[in-house]
């Protein structure tokens, strides 16, 4: 039951982290090599603006931010989704492998099928998904033993085990490649947010739009699946198919995600365990928190890898490791 309590309760928390988020945007504007500072954002938002207040708000910042945002959205919805579906509190898509796999895609596309930059964009979220897709595929071979179903620690062994095998294979694909394109790998692998143009963001938004309102309507069928098989099966729920329908968007989304930012991990670990703690386990209420903390999380690591070193920075994923990495370590040693 939902208790009024609850509901007010929830509007606080989603109130504060809105506020998070703007105030990270507005820090994220205002601080950095070109910034625009916090008096002259809205007269440069309502065209009032310099020329280089509008060139670096509109050309530099925003799409970054945006493109960050959604990734971080997409990144925190998959792992959601792969820790419900496999009752496994350590999945994630960059732990597990796949966003190695949507790596290995584009790395073997940008190496041999060269295209020019205006169509390169469009294809890249496809060519991720297909990758991404093949290692899901893998990994739920290796991991599902018969009678039995999949088992949670041998999927995160295994998706761990390929996830080091794929980005060995990325390093072995462009170690005899031009220093330009093995530049790119080499930022896509750390998690460098490298996309700063408007195109990017029309390249992925169709698929947000698409996968975002279908994984949100399925959050019944999600609170259904966490639930023992045979409980779902008995209230007449189709557990293989719901199980495969939400699983594809999670490589989906998850793909998608990194084909702009790189190989960023542990937002899809971190992202989940925090909502669940601060509103509870039941999907409706849980994932657009996830998606929220998800944005926020992904926007900050950003932000301050950016703004360390000037004016390269640290990559997003980077900082995000540093996090994540003693918090997937804590979860490991929670667990019986």
């Amino acid at each position: 039951m939902i208790t009024n309590a609850y509901k007010k309760r929830y509007k606080w928390i989603v109130v504060g982290i809105l506020t998070g988020l703007l105030a990270t945007t507005l820090l994220g504007i205002s601080i950095g090599y070109s910034s625009v500072s916090i008096d002259r954002i809205i007269p440069t938002l309502l065209g009032n603006g310099s020329f280089k207040d509008e060139f670096v708000l509109f050309s530099i910042r925003l799409p970054r931010m945006m493109i960050t945002l959604l990734a971080g959205v997409g990144l925190a919805l998959s792992g959601a989704i792969l820790q419900g579906v496999t009752k496994n509190d350590l999945a994630d898509p960059g732990i597990i492998g796949i966003n190695a796999g949507a790596g290995v895609a584009i790395t073997l596309f940008y190496l041999f099928y060269p295209l020019d930059t205006g169509i390169f964009v469009f294809i890249l979220p496809l060519v991720a998904f297909s990758g991404a897709m093949v290692t899901a595929l893998l990994i739920y071979a290796f991991s599902y033993e018969r009678n039995r179903g999949i088992q949670p620690a041998k999927l995160i062994l295994t998706g761990v085990g390929f996830s080091m095998a794929l980005s060995g294979l990325m390093i072995v694909l462009i170690s005899s490649s031009d220093s330009q394109k093995v530049d790119f790998i080499a930022r896509w692998l750390a998690g460098n947010i490298w996309g700063y143009d408007w195109s990017l963001i029309l390249s992925i938004l169709p698929w947000f739009l698409l996968l975002v309102p279908f994984i949100l309507y399925k959050s019944h069928q999600l609170n259904v699946l966490g639930l023992s098989e045979d409980v779902t099966i008995g209230i007449g729920v189709s557990l293989q198919k719901q199980r495969t329908l939400v699983l594809l968007a999670a490589v989906a989304i998850a793909a998608v995600s990194v084909s702009v930012t790189g190989g960023v991990a542990f937002v899809g670990l971190m992202a989940p365990h925090i909502a669940r703690s601060l509103v509870g386990p039941r999907h409706q209420f849980f994932l657009p928190i996830t998606m929220l903390l998800g944005g926020w999380l992904l926007l900050t690591a950003d932000t301050i890898g950016r703004n360390v070193l000037e004016p390269d920075g640290i990559p997003a994923g980077i900082v995000v490791s540093l996090i994540g990495a003693p918090y997937f370590i804590y979860l490991l040693m929670r667990k019986p």
